[in-house]
């Protein structure tokens, strides 16, 4: 496939093999202080900038015309196959303002490899590692007056691929639209609660064996929506999948990976067995948390066993963590017959240990021993 996007692409290919796009500057961008004003509360995914990266693909021509364009709406035919058949997947990554001024991005090339597997169990054509890392560090580059200074701020980045080609009929597209937009976000849970709730789901789950629970696509997130819209009506801030076979198993949450503190100073997550989405974020805080000397175990935790730990106090904390949300504090689960606290129903101490300890790394503030950062600008 590489060869198909040198062969197709060559003009756009620098001195040092490394992918580079054509800039169409926006022939309207936002007036600096309108921009001003939305990075002062920007909320979370409601804010987008002047432009995105675009890049196409068909059979003859492989991946080509990898441009930075001005953010407008697509033009797609009735009958493209992603309106039919869900050919879709994407993924979600921040760029952060550093000390000296400067952005970086956070191990964007975990986020190229999980998506060129997304790419695989959907039976689309992957786009090239290094042609997706570049094309997140090209959209940073001539966005980075986007990154709000406030607390938590940073620069929201969604790549995805959809299947472009115009047909009807069951079988994998030969065409596909690739593209990366950016969106200037602060905390993604509103209010001031020290800890979310959480909805256990017992009638919907989320992945089953087999299924595409590993992969980063929209249907994913659909399939969840009806048990999350259940988890509001239940006053909960977001609802916890159980394994579709036994109805027992703590998988994730609608859009998070879970972890649980015991009082003995481990912590656990449940294992990837196919039906979870493997997190980076959750990836990144396993590698600290074995940094700090933490027992750390993947293995699988049953919601009967978290509330009778919870219940005795062996379990005294439970946090969930991704892109969006970084490390967020679980106070309470929520079920038909009842609901329990986790330890003090607030942020626990090495939650929060762990939280202010990706957070240093991500924004340089503190070293970065597994070289996780890429600095852009």
């Amino acid at each position: 496939m590489l060869q198909n996007l040198h062969r197709a692409a060559e003009p756009e290919i620098a001195a040092d093999g490394t992918p580079t796009f054509a800039v169409e500057p926006s022939a309207s961008p936002l007036a600096v202080n309108e921009r001003a004003a939305l990075l002062a509360n920007p909320g979370f995914g409601r804010v987008f900038t002047d432009h995105m990266a675009t890049i196409r693909y068909n059979e003859a021509q492989g991946w080509h015309d990898a441009k930075i364009v001005a953010r407008a709406p697509f033009q797609l035919d009735s009958a493209s196959a992603v309106l039919h058949y869900a050919q879709e997947i994407f993924e979600g990554l921040k760029a952060y303002r550093l000390p000296d001024g400067g952005a970086a991005l956070f191990r964007p090339e975990a986020n190229a490899a999980r998506f060129r597997r997304s790419a695989e169990r959907m039976a689309m054509v992957p786009l090239p590692e290094d042609l997706f890392v570049e094309s997140v560090r090209a959209i940073v580059r001539q966005e980075a007056d986007w990154i709000p200074d406030i607390d938590g701020g940073a620069l929201y980045l969604r790549p995805f691929m959809i299947a472009s080609e115009v047909f009807l009929g069951v079988k994998p597209s030969t065409e596909y639209l690739y593209a990366v937009i950016a969106s200037s976000v602060g905390a993604y849970f509103k209010g001031d609660a020290p800890a979310v709730t959480l909805w256990v789901s017992q009638d919907y789950t989320r992945a089953a064996p087999g299924g595409t629970g590993a992969a980063k696509c929209g249907g994913n997130y659909a399939s969840s929506l009806i048990a999350q819209a259940e988890a509001t009506r239940q006053g909960c801030d977001q609802v916890l999948f159980l394994d579709a076979v036994e109805r027992r198993w703590i998988e994730e949450l609608g859009g998070m990976n879970i972890f649980f503190v015991f009082d003995d100073g481990s912590i656990a997550t449940p294992p990837l067995t196919g039906t979870i989405l493997p997190g980076i974020t959750r990836d990144s805080l396993l590698t600290l948390a074995r940094d700090m000397g933490l027992t750390v175990r993947e293995e699988p935790y049953a919601i009967d066993q978290c509330r009778a730990d919870a219940q005795s106090g062996r379990l005294i904390e439970a946090f969930a963590c991704g892109t969006a949300a970084v490390v967020t504090p679980i106070g309470t689960m929520k079920l038909k017959d009842g609901q329990f606290q986790i330890g003090s129903g607030g942020p626990g101490q090495t939650t929060g240990r762990l939280r202010q300890a990706l957070i240093d790394i991500q924004r340089g503030h503190a070293s970065d021993p597994h070289g996780w950062l890429d600095r852009v600008i």
